[in-house]
């Protein structure tokens, strides 16, 4: 026996059809193929019509329970006279957030310039006492300036 237990297919008795079954075969696959030929003569009017419809061919239990599957999305074809150049192009969720975004951005940075935001205010308060303190060091700095020449002057006498 060969490994993993599986039998070669070498050395059966091998199998016929017998003639009368072949027949027979033959016979039922002519009468199809004849009656398909017959419905589709017959029904090529019907099928131009239900061709026009925009339903597509139902297939297993579609066709006996109607079903509405919400994530099911049907490819709709439009003709070339149906499609509308003009019309305004419907954003997806991800580019309608960025242009919100960007509208927030600028109204921020708007009202920012202004000095009606927290942050503005808080900035400006910052340069107020930035700027008190470095005209109480440039004063200093002048009045030790004058000291020096005054000091200066005193020593040259």
């Amino acid at each position: 026996m060969p490994r993993g237990g599986k039998k070669g297919h070498k050395g059966r008795g091998k199998q016929f059809s017998n003639p009368e079954e072949i027949d027979r075969q033959m016979r039922a696959q002519r009468e199809m193929e004849a009656n398909e030929g017959a419905e589709r003569g017959s029904s090529s009017e019907s099928e131009e019509e239900s061709s026009s419809d925009d339903e597509p061919k139902r297939k297993g239990v579609e066709g006996l329970i109607e079903i509405e599957n919400p994530n099911r999305v049907s490819q709709k074809s439009k003709k070339v006279v149906e499609i509308d150049v003009n019309e305004p192009k419907e954003l997806s969720r991800r580019e309608r957030e960025e242009i919100e975004k960007q509208k927030a951005k600028e109204r921020y940075m708007k009202l920012h310039l202004e000095g009606k935001t927290e942050q503005a205010r808080a900035d400006l308060a910052r340069l107020a006492i930035i700027k008190k303190q470095r005209e109480e060091a440039a004063r200093k700095r002048e009045e030790l300036r004058k000291d020096k020449e005054a000091e200066e002057a005193k020593s040259k006498r």
